[in-house]
């Protein structure tokens, strides 16, 4: 029986790691809900003015109302819709009533529209602000001659059509885009997939177990021989 008790050990040992790692994962879920039901309420709040110097420690996903201008120049962001297809965000300069010049995300448009002109002049804007992350390894560089862009690159961007470098994604324009629809920030776009991995790691215990439990029943003594 003395050549069991390592393998037993060893079989309990990778048991107790990988349940905890499942029960941590679970621990986490439940910090992800509630920062998700924090993000939530924070885009659903009421709206605020402009704030002067807005960081994304600060103020990302806040909700804020403009009052100003839709001002001449567009640029177009490649994305794809599920059950549309593939389109562009429309990204403007707004001049607030105060004189700040910022970037506004009017919404979506689908390839046919991409050259339509589109109103500008004076609007009212409800949406939040955020500081989108795009971009990753396989992110082509922005088309910025062709203007075919593939990442809301804010700092890029502002240089561009001359504004300060904070974007406010729309949420309702007034008077509405026609054509234009908007895309609001919501968190469904924010990954929580700790319950695939807590399962992950329960079912690697099993199997563990089974293993190991299989393991012993074949090396046990055979009192036959």
């Amino acid at each position: 029986m003395r050549r069991l008790i390592v393998p037993l050990l060893f079989g309990i040992a990778g048991i107790a790691i990988l349940v905890s790692l499942g029960t941590w994962q679970l621990q986490r879920l439940e910090w992800k809900r509630g920062i998700l039901t924090e993000i939530e309420a924070t885009i659903g709040g009421d709206p605020i003015p402009l704030p002067a110097a807005p960081t994304p420690e600060a103020h990302r996903y806040e909700p804020v109302a403009l009052s100003g201008e839709i001002a001449p120049g567009e640029l177009h962001v490649l994305v794809s819709r599920k059950r549309v297809g593939a389109g562009y965000l429309v990204i403007s300069p707004f001049v607030t009533e105060e004189g700040r010049r910022i970037l506004l995300d009017r919404g979506f448009v689908v390839n046919e529209d991409k050259a339509a002109t589109r109103p500008t002049g004076p609007a009212q804007v409800q949406g939040n602000l955020h500081w989108p992350d795009d971009r990753n390894s396989s992110t082509p560089e922005n088309d910025v001659d062709g203007n075919i862009w593939f990442a809301r690159d804010i700092d890029q961007m502002a240089q561009v059509l001359n504004t300060e470098p904070i974007l406010v994604i729309a949420r309702q324009v007034t008077p509405p885009d026609p054509g234009v629809t908007p895309l609001p920030v919501d968190t469904s776009g924010i990954p929580n997939d700790h319950l695939q991995y807590a399962i992950t790691w329960f079912s690697l215990a099993a199997v563990w177990l089974i293993m190991t439990v299989a393991y012993i029943w074949r090396a046990r003594p055979n009192k036959e021989a």
